[in-house]
């Protein structure tokens, strides 16, 4: 296997550093490699495009279940899109067991430290980056994009969390996080209409109020798709097309609001590395 050398990276007050594990030639360059912050290591895996760069970066977020190869495959398919993608496992970097009840805040350090790694990465072009983000991951998409707007562009939530996980319970049935509140990144929703209630509503009061706030935000329900309907093993004919839809509009969500151009590339200072 194929062993690369990473760059060095600092960023802001965080001391980063991308050190390679391995990477595998196949596909996009499927690159494994490490963020540090602090005395943490978090594992990361990088996407990038064929030939040069720079590239429209994206950071994709997992959901609770942990990074499978199903986010891998999502992952290069991005990257085949033209995007420089970094998808941190905020799991393993705490050791927190696969399908954690309870958000754990620490996590939200090393995704940030993704985020952060990924706009110093001397291939990202220079412009917020996009995030992909599904089922808990969108609630870490809107903490990043509240506290850090001037990094974070255009967000595409799949079945995603507008709640914090920890918050009590009349808290999760009629509001949602205040992030909702101050976040201007643009929003695509992706969801099914047989996703489970609590979901469906939270999603609903997230884009009513990104709506009435001027945010430029898309609810998309599909019809007879259930939770995580882009990779169920017992997928449905209704839930495959499901699926193909959504993966356009992500491209498409993407494209638009990182305004890049015709081919998927940067354009004007963003088409600059730093």
């Amino acid at each position: 296997m194929d062993r690369r050398l990473c760059s060095v990276f600092g960023a802001g007050a965080l001391a980063l550093g991308l050190a390679c594990a391995s990477a595998d030639a196949a596909a996009q360059s499927l690159q494994r490699a490490t963020v540090r912050h602090g005395s943490v290591e978090v594992p990361v895996e990088i996407a990038r495009p064929d030939g040069r760069g720079p590239w429209p970066a994206v950071l994709y977020i997992h959901a609770k279940r942990g990074y499978e190869d199903v986010d891998r495959t999502h992952v290069q398919a991005l990257a085949r899109d033209g995007f420089l993608v970094m998808a941190p496992d905020w799991l393993a970097a705490n050791m927190i067991e696969r399908w954690p009840d309870r958000h754990v805040p620490e996590s939200e350090d090393d995704v940030e430290a993704a985020l952060a790694a990924l706009r110093a990465h001397p291939d990202a072009c220079r412009q917020p980056a996009g995030i992909v983000a599904k089922s808990r991951g969108p609630y870490f998409a809107i903490r990043l994009a509240a506290k850090r707007p001037q990094d974070v562009g255009p967000i595409v939530a799949w079945y995603g969390h507008f709640q914090n996980p920890n918050a009590p319970e009349p808290q999760q049935l009629f509001s949602v996080a205040p992030e909702v509140r101050q976040i201007r990144s643009p929003v695509l929703m992706l969801i099914g209409d047989a996703d489970l209630e609590l979901r469906r509503m939270v999603n609903g009061r997230a884009f009513y109020l990104l709506s009435e706030r001027g945010v430029p935000v898309e609810l998309q329900m599909y019809p007879m798709a259930r939770r995580a309907f882009d990779f169920r093993p017992d997928q449905s004919p209704e839930e495959k097309m499901a699926t193909t839809h959504a993966n356009r509009r992500e491209r498409e969500w993407l494209r638009r609001w990182m305004a890049l151009d015709a081919q998927g590339r940067c354009t004007g200072a963003a088409a600059r590395a730093p």
